[in-house]
């Protein structure tokens, strides 16, 4: 009923802007782009109402035949069969129709900031930090997308204290969202002579990239620090104040960058990730039924709080989010099997958004 409910209001509101349409815009362009915009989107929408609706106008009239016991047996048999066929004709509709009205995420087609950080754990978790930058690096590859690293810190065991990436290509946000939190593995350590498994973590947080005209920074909310860059131990890299640390007053969220030798590239890259952070807080504040804000989406690093676990003993990887477990760790971490997780997610949360839809 709720459904049909929304049906009419989206039938009412169509016929209101076919005739606001009508009217003369000349002195308020922007209000008839707008107009138009909406009309256009809801026009297929309606359509697929009105398609609805006459099939169940039909289905009402041959069941009319049918009991009609006046009406000649022949004519009721072709008419029940009608009726079957009809029916079967409605859940496709619905689920066109649920599909059109599904809320949609407008940063879905956009590019994405990719952040890997070693968690709790030591030098197990910047291994495990690094694993996950290579299954994201992986998955990029099989997808044919450009994997563009911004920031990368390592040990010097081959770990990853922390990676900061561009990933660009078509619905690349919409792929990698779900992977935001924190990732736990399970398994022992090179350096564990008594074979104990360790459990450490990493935390990932993917923000969709914003352009310019997404998000507008001003300047003067802006502090620009510089500062001699510094490769491990403390070592001085170069002998200039090349890096460079933002801070975004209002928000207080800071960038740092000294990946390039050159000042001016440093902030380039720092701007780019600090306009997708400022971007994802916005999205957060005005999106309340998928509000997280960053500190949500990363947490804070610790073993209790995870969305996926990976076990090596077992070769087993579990999404707790969904309750899917794939007993392929290797494939998972080689990219290959990651899109079965990411699949599955996206199953689920189409689900979600479709009980929305019944509800409002």
């Amino acid at each position: 009923m709720i459904f049909d409910e929304k049906l009419d209001r989206l039938l009412s509101r169509y016929d209101e802007l076919t005739n606001l349409m009508s009217e003369n815009y000349s002195g308020s362009p922007n209000k008839f782009v707008r107009l138009s915009k909406e009309y256009a989107e809801l026009k297929p929408i309606v359509q697929c109402i009105e398609e609805r609706r006459d099939l169940k106008k039909e289905i009402a009239e041959l069941n009319l035949i049918v009991s009609d016991n006046q009406t000649e047996t022949e004519i009721r048999n072709l008419a029940d069969l009608e009726i079957k066929a009809a029916k079967e004709l409605f859940p496709k509709i619905d689920r066109r129709l649920h599909t059109m009205l599904m809320p949609k995420d407008s940063a879905d087609e956009k590019n994405a900031i990719l952040e890997v950080r070693a968690g709790t754990g030591g030098d197990e978790a910047a291994l495990f930090a690094g694993d996950l930058f290579k299954m994201y690096q992986r998955y990029a590859e099989r997808n044919n997308w450009k994997f563009e690293i911004i920031q990368l810190s390592e040990t010097g065991i081959g770990g990853l204290k922390e990676a900061i990436v561009e990933v660009k290509g078509k619905g690349v946000f919409a792929r990698l969202k779900f992977e935001s939190g924190v990732h736990r593995v399970q398994r022992v350590p090179e350096t564990e002579s008594s074979g104990r498994i360790h459990t450490s973590a990493a935390t990932v947080a993917v923000l969709p990239e914003a352009e310019e005209a997404d998000v507008i920074i001003d300047e003067k909310d802006l502090r620009v620090d510089t500062f001699r860059a510094q490769g491990a131990g403390g070592q001085h890299v170069n002998t200039t104040d090349s890096a460079v640390r933002i801070t975004h007053l209002p928000s207080g969220i800071v960038v740092s960058q000294q990946d390039e030798k050159s000042q001016h590239k440093n902030r380039a890259k720092a701007m780019k990730v600090l306009r997708a952070r400022v971007f994802e807080a916005n999205r957060a504040e005005k999106t309340a039924e998928r509000a997280q804000t960053r500190k949500d989406q990363v947490g804070t690093g610790d073993r209790s709080e995870r969305i996926r676990t990976y076990n090596f003993p077992q070769s087993r990887v579990t999404d707790h989010r969904i309750g899917l477990t794939l007993h392929k760790i290797d494939s998972v971490l080689g990219g290959e099997a990651l899109n079965e997780i990411i699949e599955a997610l996206t199953t689920s949360d189409e689900a979600n958004r479709l009980s929305e839809i019944h509800q409002k």
